[in-house]
C-alpha cells in the first residue's frame, strides 16, 4: 500500500526518552503507518538527518478565544506545537451565556459567545478550521463568575450545586480537568473546601486538578500544601502551574516545594508541574495590584504589553513611564490602571531567579507551557511565539541542563500521558501523525521583550493529524488541527 507521506533519512526521537536512532516514518490517512523503512509513497520528504520527534505540547496555553481569533495559531504551530491545553488559571471560554460579559479583561471568548458548553464551544472551533489541537480544562474563575458573579463571599448552597453540575458536564463531554486561578478575582474569594467540592466532580473520569496556587512568592509553600489538600481531598492528580518562587526575597524556595511535593508523592499523590523558561511572568495588570498598597519593588518591574487607553506605554518600563510623565512610580501604576480601559492592560513583571528555573527543568515531572496571552494588538510576552525553541536553543543546546531527549520527552509523551491526548505524543505505528522536523544546531527563539512577535527558526516542518502545516518556515493554512476529548481517540 502506497503512503501519503513518507518522511526518510530523520533522525528519529519517538518521545519517550530514549536515543535517537535513523529511519524512515510513513503516514497514511491522520496515522503514521510505518517506522523504520517506509515503501513508496505519494509524497517524499528528505529530512537529511534532521531531527524528528513527536509534535510538541504547550500543556499551559489561554488560546481559548483564539482557536475563533486566530484560527491558523501561527504564533504556536511555528513552534513546533501541534496540541495544547487551553482553559488554565481558571479562566475558560466554559460555561457560557451567549453574549454575556462574565468579568474584565476576559480574553477567553474571542469576541464570539455562540456557544454555551464545551460541545458546542469545540464545534465553533472546529468550523473555524483551527491549526492545531486543543484539549481543555473548565476553569473556576469562569464557573465563580457565571453561578456566583465577582462577589466577595462564599457560594450558597444552590450556586456550589450549580458549579459542580458544570464541572461533571464538562467532563462528560470531554475536558481533561478541573483548573483554578486562586490569586485571581472571583477564585481568590473561594475557600478551599469549595475547590475541593467542584475538583471531586472530576474523580469518576480520573481527570486532573491544575492550579495557579493562591500564592507563588512569601505563602508559596502555604500554597503547596493547599494544592495538595485539594487534589488528595477530590482524590485526583495534581498538577502545579507554571511552578515558580516570584519575588527577589523567595528565590531558591523552588526545592522546599518539591521537596514537599516528593513526601506528598511518597504518600500515594501523583503530582506534575509546568514551567516557562522565562524569568517574567504576564498578565492582567489589574489582578496584581491593590491599589490602597501599591507594592513599589513589583512596580519598578513591570513592563506594559497591551494598554488600549494609550498604546504608546506599550513596550516600556513603568519606571520609563514615570519618568516620561513625571509621575511617581505608584503614581504611574494608579494612573494605567484606572484609566477607563485600565482592566484591559496586561503587564509583564520580571519576578522570577533564573536560577529556580533551571531547577525546575533538571526535575523529571515538569513539562513545558507558554502561560502565553494571545493579545497581538500589543506586545505580548516573547514566550507567546519563542517558548519551546528557547528550551531546546538555550536549556539544551546552550547550557545542558537537560538533555535532547528528555526535553523531547517533556514535550511529547509526559504531557500527552498526563493530559489525556489519547494515541499522541509517541512516534510508532498507529499513532496520530503529530511531528516536528527540526535541526537542534540552529533551533532558535527570536522573540524578544521589545519585538516579541517574531517566529522561530530551525522548525523544518511540522505535521498536525497527517497533514503539513508549516513547511521551511511558511505556513500552509492545511487547518487540520482538532478539538481533543480526554482520553478518547
Amino acid at each position: 500500500m502506497t503512503a501519503d507521506i513518507t518522511i526518510r533519512n530523520a533522525r528519529i526521537l519517538d518521545g519517550t526518552g530514549a536515543p535517537a536512532f535513523g529511519g524512515d516514518i510513513a503516514i497514511t490517512g491522520d496515522r503514521i503507518t510505518r517506522v523504520g523503512a517506509a515503501g513508496p509513497a505519494t509524497r517524499e520528504i528528505d529530512a537529511r538527518g534532521l531531527t524528528l520527534s513527536p509534535g510538541f505540547v504547550d500543556t499551559h496555553s489561554h488560546d481559548d478565544g483564539a482557536f475563533l481569533r486566530y484560527p491558523g495559531m501561527e504564533f504556536k504551530v511555528a513552534q513546533g506545537v501541534t496540541s495544547e491545553v487551553s482553559g488554565n488559571c481558571g479562566f475558560s471560554s466554559i460555561p457560557n451565556e451567549p453574549g454575556r460579559k462574565y468579568m474584565p479583561g476576559d480574553i477567553a471568548t474571542g469576541g464570539q459567545t455562540n456557544w454555551t458548553d464545551l460541545e458546542s464551544y469545540f464545534a465553533a472551533c472546529m468550523a473555524a478550521k483551527p491549526a492545531i489541537n486543543n484539549i481543555m480544562l473548565v476553569g473556576h474563575n469562569r464557573l465563580r463568575a457565571s453561578a456566583v458573579g465577582l462577589d466577595k463571599r462564599a457560594a450558597t448552597a444552590d450556586e456550589l450545586a450549580e458549579m459542580r453540575g458544570e464541572v461533571a458536564k464538562a467532563m462528560e463531554q470531554g475536558a481533561c480537568g478541573f483548573s483554578t486561578g486562586l490569586i485571581y478575582e472571583p477564585g481568590r474569594y473561594s475557600d478551599t473546601d469549595e475547590v475541593v467540592a467542584l475538583a471531586a466532580e472530576c474523580r469518576p473520569f480520573e481527570g486532573i486538578y491544575a492550579t495557579h496556587m493562591r500564592n507563588e512568592g512569601d505563602k508559596l509553600l502555604d500554597a503547596v500544601e493547599e494544592a495538595l489538600t485539594i487534589a488528595k481531598g477530590a482524590g485526583i492528580g495534581l498538577h502545579i502551574s507554571h511552578h515558580k518562587s516570584a519575588g527577589k526575597r523567595n528565590w531558591g524556595r523552588i526545592g522546599q516545594s518539591f521537596a514537599r511535593v516528593d513526601r506528598a508523592e511518597a504518600e500515594g499523590q501523583k503530582v506534575t508541574f509546568d514551567v516557562y523558561p522565562y524569568t517574567a511572568g504576564s498578565g492582567p495588570m489589574w489582578q496584581y495590584v491593590n491599589l490602597d498598597h501599591i507594592d513599589p519593588e513589583w512596580s519598578a518591574n513591570v513592563m506594559i504589553n497591551s494598554c488600549p487607553d494609550d498604546p504608546t506605554l506599550e513596550g516600556k518600563m513603568m519606571p520609563e513611564i514615570a519618568a516620561e510623565r513625571g509621575w511617581e512610580l505608584t503614581e504611574a501604576v494608579r494612573n494605567v490602571l484606572t484609566s477607563p480601559r485600565g482592566k484591559q492592560v496586561v503587564c509583564t513583571h520580571f519576578i522570577i531567579d533564573e536560577a529556580d528555573i533551571e531547577t525546575n527543568l533538571r526535575d523529571p515531572r515538569v513539562m513545558i507551557g507558554s502561560d502565553g496571552i494571545p493579545d497581538l494588538k500589543g506586545r505580548p510576552h516573547p514566550r507567546l511565539y519563542g517558548t519551546m525553541p528557547r528550551v531546546l536553543a538555550k536549556y539544551v543546546r546552550e547550557r545542558g541542563v537537560l538533555s535532547l531527549e528528555e526535553a523531547v520527552r517533556r514535550m511529547t509523551s509526559l504531557a500527552c500521558d498526563r493530559f489525556g491526548l489519547a494515541g499522541r505524543g509517541r512516534i510508532q505505528e498507529g499513532a496520530f501523525a503529530d511531528l516536528v522536523l527540526f535541526d537542534p544546531a540552529t533551533v532558535q527563539d527570536t522573540a524578544t521583550y521589545p519585538d516579541p512577535k517574531q517566529e522561530p527558526v530551525g522548525i523544518d516542518l511540522v505535521v498536525v493529524n497527517g497533514q503539513v502545516a508549516v513547511e521551511k518556515g511558511k505556513h500552509t493554512g492545511a487547518g487540520s488541527g482538532r478539538m481533543l476529548r480526554y482520553r478518547r481517540e
